[in-house]
């Protein structure tokens, strides 16, 4: 069986180089109980035991009759999808780390389906992760991560549920045939609803351009206006990565003090955290820094295979601006983004994601990025998570951290999700810009403090900041 690969998940394939990936993961981080010492080995015999379900039975073909499209594969190797891994004796955090940022660095083999899976123990404290990568052709983040919570338990009892791999999607609804005529309308409607996006995405597009050749002040979503920071230095192979929890509700209330939302407070605190640790590194950015934030457009109960997603490119901070100053800042760029994207239709909002992707792959491709305005400095990311503590086979699920994407010459993403009462931050880096990615995550936390601080000054303190 094939299926024809959609234009943003195709744009994933197309620009995708051995430094330049276009996967995503997350690393799955569970406490032991006390009697477990077949636990994990239970969890790798059942997870190999499993067939992949569409689309992780997908393999991608790109030339030949009918256009790119993807066939469903029967065969798979258990052993090189679901591999089994343990750390020395002695081993510590930093250590899976670093572990999860090497297997994270190389491409997934397209002539196989398009997912990995380790899981690791010998970890300190009794502690196991579950490292998972998947292409982001067949899925995004939202979609990916809701599937991984799927695959768990919403109690403690001893036992495992189908992993995210070999989860069923729910088939769509069944529509009688379409006659002739309609078949024919249909297709005029489709033709019409694209042109339309097009024409949407054209005019935003033509507006900035004259607004910048007369300097004037953008405001909006602002692809392409970013100026060169060092995470648009030229990819490598390496990976570096990070992780940092903090309290969720907590920064509900610290960003419901300064009228921002979650989203806000978390853009803020990475774009100060970032600007502290170029300074600490000798690498001083004298600009805003300007972020991708992707933005879901699934609806609630839509489980459609593939991406759909758009963007929103976010002016931060000034370099050297207060917490206060900064999420004030981050919070107007924010509210104007939203809006100019909140006019497309959906067709629309996914058509710039399309042109944006292709855009940024070719100025990547062809070096032009080196010369020219690169799409932004970094990308930032919320997505969704969920609510209720997590089970694997008895074991608790302590924390999500999502691994994201490097590509087009953008080097550093930083993820979250929420899970239970906790944000967890996932940072990944190219090696050769950010080499030590623990200090930047650091330089995060210490940002979220100073805004929490000024959080409690200006007001009274919410009771969880009590």
């Amino acid at each position: 069986m094939t299926k024809p690969i959609p234009p943003l998940d195709l744009s994933w394939l197309l620009i995708e180089s051995p430094g330049s990936t276009t996967h995503v993961g997350a690393m799955l981080l569970f406490q032991k109980p006390s009697d477990s010492e077949a636990l994990v080995r239970e969890i790798v015999d059942f997870y190999r035991s499993c067939s992949p379900a569409p689309p992780f039975n997908y393999v991608p073909e790109l030339l030949g009759r009918g256009g790119p499209h993807f066939r469903e594969v029967d065969s798979w190797d258990p052993h090189y999808h679901v591999e089994h891994l343990a750390l020395p004796a002695g081993s510590s955090y930093d250590d899976l780390l670093r572990l999860v940022a090497d297997l994270h660095e190389a491409q997934l083999d397209r002539s196989r389906p398009l997912f990995r899976c380790w899981i690791i123990d010998g970890l300190p404290d009794r502690m196991f992760a579950i490292y998972t990568k998947t292409h982001h052709c067949i899925i995004d983040g939202e979609s990916g991560l809701k599937r991984l919570y799927d695959g768990l338990n919403l109690s403690d009892e001893q036992t495992i549920p189908k992993p995210a791999f070999a989860l069923d999607v729910p088939a769509p609804a069944p529509h009688p045939p379409t006659p002739l005529v309609g078949r024919i309308t249909d297709s005029i409607r489709g033709a019409l609803t694209q042109v339309g996006a097009l024409n949407q995405v054209s005019v935003t597009a033509l507006r900035k351009v004259f607004a910048g050749l007369f300097r004037s002040h953008l405001e909006g979503s602002l692809p392409f206006a970013a100026h060169h920071a060092p995470t648009n230095e030229p990819l490598k192979i390496g990976r570096s990565f990070a992780t940092l929890t903090l309290p969720l509700e907590e920064m509900h209330d610290v960003g419901r003090h300064f009228g921002a939302t979650l989203n806000d407070v978390a853009a803020s605190i990475v774009d100060a955290g970032l600007h502290a640790y170029l300074r600490e590194t000798g690498r001083s950015f004298g600009h805003p820094l300007i972020a991708m934030c992707p933005v879901s457009l699934r609806a609630g109960d839509d489980t459609a295979i593939g991406t759909r997603v758009s963007a929103l490119f976010v002016r931060l901070g000034e370099p050297d601006a207060e917490m206060p100053d900064r999420i004030g800042q981050v919070a107007s760029s924010v509210a104007a983004a939203k809006k100019e994207l909140a006019a497309m239709s959906t067709e629309a909002a996914m058509t710039y994601a399309v042109g944006l992707v292709a855009l940024a792959g070719l100025g990547a491709s062809t070096h032009l990025d080196r010369v020219a305005h690169p799409a932004c400095n970094l990308v930032i990311s919320n997505v969704a998570g969920a609510k209720e503590i997590r089970y694997l086979n008895g074991a608790r699920l302590l924390g999500i951290y999502p691994v994201s994407a490097l590509a087009a010459s953008i080097g550093l993403n930083a993820t979250l999700a929420s899970y239970h009462d906790s944000m967890d931050f996932g940072f990944v880096g190219n090696a050769a810009a950010i080499g030590d990615m623990s200090r930047l995550a650091h330089y995060t936390q210490q940002a979220y403090e100073e805004l929490k601080k000024s959080a409690q000054s200006v007001g009274t303190n919410p009771p969880s900041m009590r």
